[in-house]
């Protein structure tokens, strides 16, 4: 699909992945084309389905989900009812981010949100083992963000530069 897009289009979508918001005139201006032919390319690169949705990325955190868990979700019996099943129930929960379905030893990778470790614990014990045809679910605990992005890499384009956030270290206790 990449093939169908000249560098110009390929450019927008890198400047609209990267913040959204961005007025026509501005992203004309950046891509250096007018703001016309600029507006019918964002319309277009929308109806061709390049562009899903635009939306505000949300910090989590300040919203008071500090617990980050990704569980690994193993289910009874195989097959594609099960599957579906799951999935169907799974959906109906907003603190679960993202599922996807695996192969390999288990069946789902589901990344779920919640206030703090009592309130993951409560999900998971009243909700996601009680799912249809959960076997075994094992859950990891994320104990800091090293690197979370939306944006694709675009081919043709050089990464962008971020600043980079150093991850936390633990310091070792002292010595007696």
């Amino acid at each position: 699909m990449l093939d169908d897009l000249d560098p110009i289009n390929v450019r927008i979508l890198n400047e609209l992945q990267s913040d959204s918001s961005r007025s026509a005139v501005d992203l004309a201006e950046s891509v250096g084309i007018s703001q016309s032919q600029c507006w019918r390319r964002i319309q277009q690169l929308r109806e061709d389905g390049y562009i899903k949705k635009q939306v505000a990325l949300l910090d989590r955190k300040k919203l008071g989900l500090h617990a980050h868990v990704f569980a690994l979700v193993k289910l009874s019996a195989h097959g594609r009812s099960n599957l579906n099943e799951f999935a169907a129930a799974i959906r109906r929960h907003p603190q679960v981010l993202e599922c996807y379905v695996l192969m390999g030893s288990v069946d789902f990778l589901v990344r779920i949100v919640a206030e703090d470790v009592e309130a993951y614990e409560q999900f998971f014990f009243e909700t996601l083992s009680q799912l249809p045809g959960v076997q075994e679910v094992n859950s990891i605990m994320a104990l800091s963000e090293i690197k979370s992005t939306t944006e694709l890499p675009m081919p043709g384009l050089p990464a962008p530069k971020r600043e980079t956030r150093r991850p936390r270290t633990r310091r070792s206790p002292p010595a007696p």
